[in-house]
């Protein structure tokens, strides 16, 4: 029935979409969430409050944002594309004039009841720009550099923003989102060469241009042992745990290093650390499994959209997904310098929480919509 409906683009009533929706994804969600509450309550030494309590009201907040994202046709995200991008654009602009200050950068907005940060809207809306642009393009256009321009400047306008916070792991990830959709929307791969081949050297220059907190970052990530009571602090205590946890850990709230507060920011960029030590190697491959299942499941989806904006949109979002996991693991593991981006689910965070359960609703709405065929290109 949902097939036929979809097939003949007409509206796809409510309780038929609730019946499809895909409640393996979702479980999964929801059993990755878990282990973030889990955590949380152990950093907090045993207690919901006042960390685990307050994520959990923020996933339960998202999981009914993620609900309602997935329920609105695939056809209208694709129309609000480029006003949202523009918006998250605009909101990017505010923080440069009011923008709140906090740990030493100028990232947020306030909006009284809360704190938003408009770089992690913009990881949503900057996917959504994209797809809609090549939705509309021929697959012989993304061969051409003249039609490459528009996209470009899409993704360059806001991550000179994010730098200019400054936030270059949020620059870095919009970036690379933004690689994701290019190469999926059939971009050669000479051309990504070429841009690496032009970002090398023109990263050697922009070095000296850098704060001196990142440049020690990256000095830092060269030899973390030349200033181990300094910058090096983080990422050797962050191996210490690591370490420490073994095969199977040293159990829940037993962890010497996060209880006995060597670990420092263990709620939030450091979770990971934290939890290979209480439950060991095996509890961090569970968790990448967790992790696995939640990509496969993502690219599966866009594989069987009929439509390429929902194609696109699916795989960027799940593309960003996996670039979160990616990066803090490695940064945690000392394999990549620390730029401060939370692990998904699991990291203390409101607004990284709520944008990304916002982007799993996306993918579900491509899930939902994917035999509406909408005209384009293609």
């Amino acid at each position: 029935m949902l097939k036929e409906l979809g097939q003949k683009n007409v509206n796809i009533p409510l309780t038929h979409k609730l019946w499809d929706m895909n409640w393996g994804f979702v479980l999964l969600i929801c059993a990755t969430a878990s282990v973030g509450f889990l955590m949380l309550y152990s950093a907090a030494g045993g207690n919901f409050e006042p960390w685990a309590s307050r994520q959990m009201m923020r996933f339960g907040i998202g999981m009914m944002l993620m609900f309602v994202v997935a329920f609105v046709d695939i056809r209208i995200w694709l129309s609000l594309a480029y006003p949202l991008y523009a918006i998250a654009l605009l909101l990017l602009v505010g923080v440069e004039v009011m923008g709140v200050i906090g740990m030493g950068a100028q990232r947020w907005i306030n909006l009284g009841p809360f704190q938003l940060q408009p770089s992690e809207v913009m990881k949503i809306t900057l996917i959504m720009a994209l797809a809609r642009y090549f939705h509309n393009l021929g697959l012989e256009d993304t061969r051409r550099i003249q039609w490459l321009i528009v996209p470009i400047l899409l993704v360059m306008a806001p991550a000179a923003l994010v730098l200019r916070q400054p936030d270059l792991g949020t620059a870095l990830l919009l970036v690379a989102g933004g690689g994701i959709v290019f190469f999926a929307a059939g971009v050669s791969l000479w051309k990504f060469g070429a841009v690496i081949g032009v970002a090398i050297p023109s990263g050697f220059f922009a070095y000296q241009f850098l704060h001196e907190y990142q440049k020690k970052r990256i000095l830092t990530f060269l030899d973390p042992e030349s200033d181990p009571l300094g910058a090096g602090y983080h990422i050797l205590q962050s191996k210490i745990a690591l370490g420490s946890g073994g095969v199977f850990g040293k159990g829940l709230l037993h962890g010497t290093q996060s209880h006995l507060n060597y670990l420092p920011e263990m709620r939030t960029d450091f979770i990971f650390s934290m939890l290979a030590e209480e439950f060991g190697m095996v509890g961090g491959l569970l968790l990448f499994a967790l992790y696995v299942l939640l990509v496969l499941y993502g690219y599966a989806i866009a594989y069987r959209s009929r439509n390429h904006f929902g194609k696109l949109l699916a795989v960027g979002m799940t593309g960003v997904f996996f670039l979160y996991i990616f990066i803090n693991a490695a940064m945690v593991m000392g394999l990549v310098p620390v730029v401060g981006v939370p692990l998904p689910l699991i990291s203390y965070g409101g607004t990284a929480m709520l944008t990304l359960l916002i982007g799993f609703g996306l993918i579900m709405s491509v899930y939902l919509h994917r035999d509406i065929d909408i005209p384009g290109k293609r």
